[in-house]
This record gives structure tokens, C-alpha cells and sequence, in this order.
């Protein structure tokens, strides 16, 4: 587990860019954080990272926008689905399917489809704190401990410049 702090949108933009720098097909990142915590503006720097140059914007209405970058992206929004039936989800979603494309699939309100979502992961956790966010990365699995150690070299160095 890793936590920063961040000050504002542009420094949660750099952190998706840092995110995005190690980033490889088949990465999942589950994102848990309240309305307005940041996350669509973490998946904005992140696509950014990948050179995904169409603008991005929640995908609230149809729950999964794809992007096309240095690796495809699969922005999915599972804000609308609390409460619904896994198998009710999994109809909706066809999730299982962006399982197998060889994208990165990044989830905003990964908590209304835990039961959906590979043991292995990046959980990502964004709050709100007196100034600015906290955020709180715990990496679920050998790839994602990797990624996270790349993650935090990547976001240090950035730091310094």
C-alpha cells in the first residue's frame, strides 16, 4: 500500500500520466472514491499518458467508453449499477468480454461490481482531505505490486523535476 497526497486537478492529471507511463495490456484498475473525489479527472491524465487525444468525460449513461491510445482503454463507469444482480451486470456490461480484448480497463465506482471484478488489481482510493485529495493505492497481486513499485519511482522522480 502506497498513499500521496494530491493539491489539485492538474497534480491528480500528472499522477494519471505517472500511472499511465507502466501501464501493459490486461492491466485492471478499480477505482473507490465519493462524488467529486477525482476519479474521472485520474483516468483523464491517464489516457493522457497513453496518447489518447479524443477528450474524456464519464461514461455514466452507457458504462464503458473506449479509447484508443499507445494500449486500447476501457474507461467503465459502474455508478448506476449499485444494488444490481451480478448476473444482471454481467448482461449490462458484457465485463468478462473487456477481460479478454488485452486493453487497460480502468472502473470508477468499482465497488457496485466487486463481485466482477479478478482478484488481481490495482485498487486505487481516492478521499477528500482539507486541502486537496488522498490517495491510497494497494496493489492486489505480484503484477500490481510491480506496477505500484513503478508507479511511486515514476512519481517521485516527476516530483523532483
Amino acid at each position: 500500500m502506497w498513499e500521496i497526497q494530491v493539491e489539485s486537478a492538474n497534480e491528480m492529471m500528472d499522477f494519471g500520466r505517472c500511472i499511465a507511463v507502466h501501464l501493459r495490456c490486461g492491466d485492471i484498475i478499480a477505482l473507490y472514491g465519493p462524488l467529486g473525489a477525482g476519479k474521472t479527472t485520474l483516468i483523464q491524465g491517464i489516457a493522457e499518458g497513453l496518447g489518447v487525444v479524443k477528450r474524456v468525460i464519464s461514461p455514466t449513461f452507457i458504462f464503458v467508453r473506449e479509447y484508443v491510445g499507445r494500449l486500447p482503454l476501457f474507461h467503465v463507469d459502474a455508478y448506476r449499477l449499485e444494488g444490481v444482480k451480478p448476473d444482471d451486470v454481467e448482461q449490462q456490461l458484457a465485463f468478462s468480454e473487456y477481460l479478454t480484448l488485452g486493453g487497460v480497463i480502468v472502473i470508477e465506482w468499482a465497488e457496485h461490481i466487486s463481485q466482477l471484478l479478478p482478484n488481481e488489481r490495482l485498487d486505487i482510493f481516492i478521499s477528500h482531505e482539507s486541502i486537496g485529495r488522498r490517495v491510497r493505492l494497494v496493489p492486489l497481486g505480484k503484477r500490481y505490486e510491480e506496477l505500484l513499485s513503478a508507479i511511486r519511482v515514476e512519481w517521485e522522480r516527476s516530483k523532483r523535476e
